[in-house]
């Protein structure tokens, strides 16, 4: 099974692509969506297209995405969890479930401490998946966050996924007439 991390930001949007169909997860892809756009519709657009993007191209079985944290900048933490909300639509309507992760319990289980600097996940996640570089932050952090999904759930991801339903999501949307 292929499982898609995501770092969702306003401003680049990291993603990281892990295959656990074997024994130890193997690294496929990761990088970053870039958003360029200026106004709020138009970044969160572009999340949602580089979202359903890396779906289509890696096909993903589930996706597991960083918990809203507190900040002290409020602008930028209603920023952020817009953007993280975009990526959640993007998967639901893909028609895949979404796992989230605090960031305090990602950086337990990748490196084994909580309190982790952002270069002690980069190290950790080139080690456990035999990178030959460090992966760029957003990306790390997305791997980091693919990582934690699958040794959280290490024995289900092992049993083979059921079916996916064929049936069409339509929108729970009611149209009133009058």
């Amino acid at each position: 099974m292929i499982l898609l991390g995501i770092d969702p930001g306003s401003r680049r949007t990291g993603f990281g692509v892990i295959d656990v169909s074997g024994a130890a997860p193997r690294y496929v892809a990761s990088g970053c969506i870039r958003i360029e756009a200026t106004t709020l519709a138009q970044k969160l657009s572009q999340v949602y297209a580089g979202v359903a993007e890396v779906i289509a191209q890696y096909v993903p079985g589930e996706v597991a995405i960083e918990q809203v944290f507190l900040s002290k900048n409020v602008d930028s933490a209603l920023k952020l969890g817009q953007a993280r909300g975009t990526a959640i639509v993007c998967a639901a309507n893909h028609g895949l479930e979404v796992h989230e992760y605090a960031a305090r319990r990602i950086k337990q289980v990748v490196t084994g401490s909580g309190a982790a600097d952002k270069t002690q996940v980069q190290h950790m996640v080139q080690s456990t998946l035999k990178l030959s570089g460090l992966p760029q932050e957003d990306a790390a952090d997305a791997l980091a966050i693919a990582l934690t999904h699958f040794f959280t759930h290490r024995g289900a991801l092992a049993m083979p996924a059921p079916a996916r339903s064929t049936r069409s999501r339509s929108s729970s949307w009611r149209h009133y007439r009058p």
